[in-house]
């Protein structure tokens, strides 16, 4: 897609005009409805934590909802409202918009609706980009709990094309969200198959692993792995970025902790994490890494296969042995003694060729859907950002460093 011509020929000579938010609508902030208020049927309602754990840029239904009688006394939304989550405790969830396209729906308090007569997934899509972001940061106030007040939110500049002629507008404003929705339907159909793969995981993880074959023997973890912690390094030495003389990852209790000089393992393994609220998960390690003295290093005994070990540990659920300490771990001798049921050499072998499959498929980086999912939604913000990037007009836009 040529940017330039293509957004010259759908403005066809109109003007865009930057305006602030306070000029093309009104904001009305929620009340009183919690969390403890939803039923399991009544009355439309959305609370502001779930615009950005429960909903994507638009939605027409809710996932929750209140009796008749609370709706009555609460603000709500009404269909091309913008609902905005006003609070969170990180900026970029700050004012996460999303597009209401349903009924009345009850909102909450810690979030308000902007009322508007422009195309509500148009302004969406806006709000996502970093020209809207850039303006919101200089109005976020707050220390753990962040927020932006609508007296801020409403200072706020976006482009309108051609504003005198409504009509014109919205045809415009239509035609952009076309093409951005495009690119989010491709990234949901990826995800929704996504999950679909990590369900057909689960189930055959389960099935094999938790199955005990016929041929299958009772061992404990420390009869068929080496379990040694790794080795301790100071956290200078550790860097976050890999460059020519910190080229080794270095895994920790929680996973990578950055890159170090020199490695202190070489080989094939699998890694459990003894230390912190997250220990217990497993990583693969191999080639040259090192190993700190947060992750157990487990190096497979004669005849078993490090791959089939790999997920036998990750379907254990190690995390629910660990301490109920205030710095939560796993004892080594304790992984140790658990007890579990292997089967033969060849037959870990298949199940182990099986499951990988879908560890690929559901997990890599490099060649599963994950790597797909990420490289459309770069996609789609790519193109959100051209087809957003209007020039500055006389009723101001944002400054040239704030829009790049």
């Amino acid at each position: 897609m040529n940017h330039l011509s293509y957004i010259e020929k759908l403005l066809d000579g109109v003007e865009v005009v930057w305006l602030p938010l306070g000029e093309i609508g009104q904001f009305i902030r929620g009340n009183g409805l919690q969390k403890k208020d939803f039923i399991e049927t009544g009355f439309p309602a959305i609370h502001y934590g779930q615009i950005y754990t429960k909903y994507g840029l638009s939605a027409d239904e809710t996932f929750t909802y209140i009796s008749e009688e609370l709706a009555k006394k609460l603000r709500k939304a009404e269909r091309n409202d913008l609902l905005l989550a006003t609070t969170s405790e990180n900026d970029d969830d700050v004012v996460k918009p999303l597009a209401w396209l349903g009924n009345q729906s009850a909102i909450s308090g810690d979030m308000m609706l902007f009322r508007h007569e422009q195309n509500v997934k148009y302004l969406a899509h806006y709000f996502l980009t970093e020209a809207f972001q850039a303006q919101k940061r200089k109005y976020i106030t707050g220390a753990k709990v962040r927020r932006v007040s609508s007296g801020d939110l409403s200072k706020i500049v976006v482009p309108i094309p051609c504003p005198d002629n409504p009509e014109k507008s919205l045809a415009i404003q239509a035609e952009i969200v076309r093409i951005l929705d495009a690119f989010t339907a491709m990234t949901a159909e990826l995800t929704a198959e996504l999950n679909m793969r990590k369900k057909q995981y689960n189930y055959y993880r389960e099935k094999l692993l938790a199955s005990e074959l016929p041929s299958s023997k009772t061992a404990t973890l420390g009869e068929i792995l080496d379990m040694r912690a790794g080795k301790h390094i100071k956290a200078k030495d550790i860097s976050a970025i890999k460059n020519a003389e910190h080229k080794y990852i270095c895994f920790g209790g929680n996973g990578s902790r950055g890159f170090v000089q020199e490695y202190s393992h070489e080989g094939d393994y699998a890694l459990i994490g003894r230390q912190g609220a997250l220990c217990g998960n497993v990583k693969r390690a191999k080639g040259k890494f090192y190993a700190t003295e947060h992750a157990v290093v487990c190096t497979p005994k004669e005849e078993i296969d490090i791959d089939w070990a790999f997920h036998m540990l990750t379907f254990m659920n190690l995390n629910q042995y660990k301490s109920q300490s205030a710095q939560p771990g796993l004892a080594v001798g304790n992984l140790a003694n658990l007890t579990i049921n292997v089967p033969t050499i060849s037959e870990q072998r298949k199940i182990a060729k099986i499951l990988n499959k879908f560890d690929t498929l559901t997990t890599s980086l490099q060649e599963g859907l994950p790597r797909e999912i990420e490289l459309r939604r770069k996609q789609y913000e790519y193109y959100r950002d051209l087809l957003l990037s209007f020039p500055a007009s006389p009723a101001g836009g944002p400054k040239s460093d704030e829009a790049a």
